[in-house]
């Protein structure tokens, strides 16, 4: 795709090896976004690689620095399309450093757990994460042992 502009979204989770919760952040702006529940990112710069950008921007967003995981696999090589003219890839991060705040563009960051679907799926998401929020939570789903043994 020439000339989509590709924007990184976190996937913050508790911890990357058993993840239970997941950070979502509310748009403050702009307006017609605004109330809206989101992955925390942002733009790629210019010769910037995703990962570096993903970790800057949630360090200008949320205050925090980050230990990235696997990336959430997308629809396309691009990532997931947002519009016409954005894609988005996703990868799984957990705090390394730092106390999640809502510094830009937020007004309110949550934990939700992961395991009630209805918690995550049941905020008002920007409407193009919402095939992101059913991966990642097929995803995670995934990562869980079938065992009855288990608590």
């Amino acid at each position: 795709m020439t000339g989509v502009i590709q924007v990184v979204g976190g996937a913050v989770v508790d911890r990357l090896a058993d993840p239970t919760a997941l950070l979502v952040a509310r748009r403050s702006a702009p307006e017609h976004l605004a109330g809206l529940w989101e992955f925390p990112g942002g733009k790629v710069e210019a010769g910037e690689a995703p990962e570096t950008a993903l970790v800057r921007e949630l360090a200008e967003e949320l205050g925090i620095a980050v230990r990235l995981g696997a990336e959430l696999p997308a629809e396309t090589p691009d990532g997931w399309p947002l519009n016409g003219r954005a894609s988005m890839r996703v990868w799984f991060a957990e705090v390394s450093s730092g106390e999640p705040t809502p510094l830009e563009d937020h007004d309110e960051l949550r934990w939700v757990q992961l395991q009630d679907k209805e918690e995550v799926l049941g905020l008002p998401w920007i409407p193009a994460d919402y095939p992101i929020v059913h991966a990642l939570l097929d995803s995670v789903a995934a990562l869980v042992p079938k065992s009855p043994a288990r608590d």
